[in-house]
């Protein structure tokens, strides 16, 4: 039943398949999450409290700066991380055949739910995090999702 319903690709219908991707939409969205991020985890929003939870003291200035001056290869990692995420997620809008805004965002907050949240929430619970850090991070990554999902689903 299985090879009926989805049967092997040639190198030729993969190779057509990618090409029906936007790959600089894909770049725009993987670089919305850094955004979304910057803003998210800036003072302005949720730093401090991210922080606390996290252990660390937010008025302890030399820390705070010690920690972005090396926070580079943490920042370079995680672009790709986002490029993957928006590659696969624009896949998933192809093969689902998303064409609007919003389909593009519920398909998006199901990716979200589906996986992001359940794996960081199960990873919470094991490593005996709290839920306000779990709540932090993991809006973040809604936010993020969202912002890649309308990206995709808008920019053919």
């Amino acid at each position: 039943m299985w090879p009926t319903l989805f049967p092997p690709l040639t190198k030729k219908e993969l190779s057509v398949h990618m090409h029906n991707l936007n790959l600089l939409a894909v770049l725009v969205a993987a670089i919305s999450t850094m955004v979304v991020g910057f803003l998210w985890y800036s003072p302005i929003l949720f730093a401090k409290p991210w922080m606390r939870e996290m252990g660390y003291d937010p008025d302890d200035k030399a820390k705070v700066q010690e920690m972005q001056k090396s926070a580079g290869p943490a920042y370079f990692g995680s672009f790709i991380a986002s490029l993957v995420s928006a590659f696969v997620l624009a896949l998933f809008f192809h093969w689902l055949h998303v064409q609007n805004l919003e389909l593009g965002l519920l398909v998006a907050l199901h990716v979200w739910l589906g996986f992001v949240a359940m794996v960081q929430l199960t990873g919470v619970l094991f490593m005996k995090q709290s839920m306000k850090l779990f709540a932090i991070n993991t809006g973040y990554q809604l936010a993020s999702y969202l912002a890649m999902g309308a990206i995709l689903a808008v920019w053919r």
